[in-house]
C-alpha cells in the first residue's frame, strides 16, 4: 500500500508563492494599456468613412455608438470552428479589448458576454460604467456600457421574450403565443447627459431568436420604456444594436424598417408556424441539444440550426402565434426604425461598386431596405452572414443624422473565418457609428 502524499517544505514553498501571485494580480490588475498594447492584442486596423461630417453641432446631441457579438466562450466549440487558429480564451481576450476600446465608443452594446471578471476591470478602467444582463438560466448576457464623464443611467428594464403578452384576450399560452422558449433578454436602459440634464439617449442590446416576433416586442418595449418616463426622456432617441439573427432580405429587417413584406418572405413566415418541445412537452423530441444551444450554437455544417425547425408540432390557433397581419401591426404600432449603416452608407460616393455591401452580393429589390448594409457581420467556414444592426427610433421632430462610420472590412482580411489572430478575436464583426441629434 501506497503512502499519502506529504508535501515537502519546497513544495509549500512553490504553492505559497503562487497563491500569493493570484492574489497580486487580483488586487492590482493589469492597466488597460497593458491589455491591450501586447501582440496578442493586434487585430485588423478599421477605417472610418465620413458621411455627413457638416451635420455635426456642438447643439443637440453627439454620440458613438458601437455594437458587438463578443463570441461567449461558453458556446465555442472546435466543430463549429474547424479553421479558427485562437478558440481559446487566453488567444482572444486582449483582442477583444483591443476591438472594443479601438472605437473610442461613447456607449457599447456587447452581447454574448462572459468572463466578466476579465472584462469588467477593463471597462473600469477605460472610463466607462455598464449596466450587464443574463437570461434565466444562461452563462452568458448582453452589456450596455457608457462613458461616466458623459452620461448617467437613470432608468433600466431587462425585456425578458418569453414572459411577453403579444395580445390582451385568450388564455395564457394565447397571450404570449410562444413558437419557442429561447432565454433570450432584451436590456434597456436610459442615459442622461451629464451636460444637459434634458437629453439624453435610450439605448437597447439584445441577442435575438431568428423569428421576428421577438424583434416586434423589442420594438414595442422600447417604445413604452421612452413613453413611460418623466417628459424630458420622452423625447430622447433611442438607439437599438445588437445580433438580430436575421439577414437585411428577410422578413425580420422589412418589418424593423417599415417595408412591405415580399412573397418569399410571407412564406418563410409560414413555415415557421410550429410549436417547439420547449413550449409544449408533449412534442416528441429526437435527442437535439437544449434549446440555448439549438438557438445560439452557431450555423455549422453549412445550414442554420437556428433556422432548422425539429422537436416541433404544427402550431394550432389556440396556441396564440401571431398571424402575419398580427405581426405586422404589431410592428407598425412602435414605428419604424432608421439604419444607421444603411441610411450611412447610402451616402458614401462609389460605396456600391466597392465590394463592401450586402447589397453588392444579395440583391434588393428596388425601393426595399437594406442593400447598403455591411457586406458580413460575421463570417466564419461555415457560414457568412448579415446580423448585427444599429438601429434608432427617432422621437418625433428629432431625425438623426449619421455622421461617420467604422467602414466594413472587404472580405478578404477574414482568410479561412473568424475568428483568426491578427484580424478578429469574434466571429462577428464589430460596427460603429458617429450620430446626431437636434436639440429637443
Amino acid at each position: 500500500m501506497s503512502k499519502p502524499y506529504q508535501p515537502t517544505a519546497e513544495d509549500l514553498a512553490k504553492a505559497e508563492q503562487r497563491r500569493l501571485k493570484r492574489e497580486q494580480a487580483k488586487n492590482n490588475p493589469a492597466p488597460v494599456v497593458a491589455l491591450v498594447d501586447d501582440e496578442r492584442a493586434r487585430i485588423q486596423p478599421r477605417e472610418w468613412v465620413d458621411v455627413s461630417p457638416d451635420s455635426v453641432s456642438a447643439k443637440g446631441q453627439n454620440v458613438r455608438v458601437m455594437t458587438w457579438n463578443l463570441l461567449a466562450q461558453t458556446l465555442v466549440r472546435r466543430e463549429l470552428f474547424p479553421t479558427s487558429d485562437c478558440l481559446k480564451a487566453g488567444q482572444r481576450e486582449h483582442m477583444i479589448y483591443r476591438e472594443i476600446l479601438s472605437h473610442d465608443a461613447d456607449v457599447c452594446c456587447l452581447q454574448e458576454v462572459d468572463r466578466t471578471e476579465k472584462l469588467f476591470p477593463v471597462l473600469e478602467k477605460a472610463g466607462y460604467a455598464w449596466v450587464y444582463a443574463v437570461g434565466p438560466g444562461k452563462k452568458h448576457g448582453c452589456l450596455i456600457a457608457f462613458r461616466k464623464s458623459l452620461y448617467e443611467c437613470v432608468r433600466q428594464r431587462v425585456v425578458t421574450y418569453d414572459d411577453q403578452e403579444i395580445r390582451e384576450d385568450g388564455d395564457e399560452r394565447a397571450r404570449r403565443g410562444s413558437s419557442f422558449r429561447t432565454k433570450n433578454i432584451g436590456s434597456l436602459v436610459a442615459l442622461r447627459r451629464a451636460s444637459a440634464a434634458d437629453d439624453g439617449l435610450i439605448v437597447a442590446t439584445t441577442h435575438l431568436f431568428w423569428h421576428p416576433a421577438q424583434a416586434a416586442i423589442l420594438l414595442r418595449e422600447v417604445a413604452r420604456f421612452r413613453e413611460d418616463g418623466p417628459e424630458p426622456e420622452r423625447r430622447w432617441p433611442a438607439v437599438i444594436a445588437g445580433d438580430f439573427n436575421f439577414c437585411p432580405d428577410e422578413s425580420g429587417y422589412a418589418l424593423l424598417v417599415g417595408d412591405a413584406l415580399l412573397p418569399a418572405q410571407k412564406q418563410s413566415l409560414e413555415k415557421s408556424y410550429v410549436v417547439h418541445a420547449t413550449i409544449d412537452p408533449s412534442v416528441a423530441t429526437n435527442g437535439a441539444p437544449p434549446a440555448e444551444e439549438e438557438e445560439e450554437g452557431a450555423e455549422a455544417g453549412g445550414s442554420d440550426p437556428d433556422r432548422v425547425i425539429v422537436n416541433t408540432r404544427p402550431a394550432q390557433p389556440s396556441d396564440g402565434l401571431l398571424t402575419t397581419t398580427e405581426l405586422e401591426r404589431l410592428f407598425r404600432r412602435s414605428g419604424k426604425v432608421t439604419s444607421a449603416y444603411d441610411a450611412g452608407q447610402k451616402r458614401v460616393p462609389g460605396i456600391a461598386e466597392s465590394g463592401l455591401t450586402f447589397g453588392g452580393r444579395v440583391s434588393v429589390p428596388e425601393g426595399h431596405h437594406g442593400g447598403f448594409e455591411p457586406i458580413y457581420t460575421s463570417y466564419t467556414h461555415y457560414w457568412q452572414s448579415v446580423l448585427d444592426y444599429i438601429f434608432i427610433l427617432d422621437p418625433p421632430g428629432r431625425a438623426v443624422s449619421v455622421v461617420r462610420l467604422a467602414k466594413p472590412h472587404n472580405k478578404e482580411v477574414f482568410g479561412e473565418g473568424l475568428p483568426r489572430k491578427g484580424v478578429c478575436g469574434s466571429d462577428h464583426i464589430s460596427l460603429a457609428a458617429d450620430l446626431h441629434w437636434p436639440t429637443p
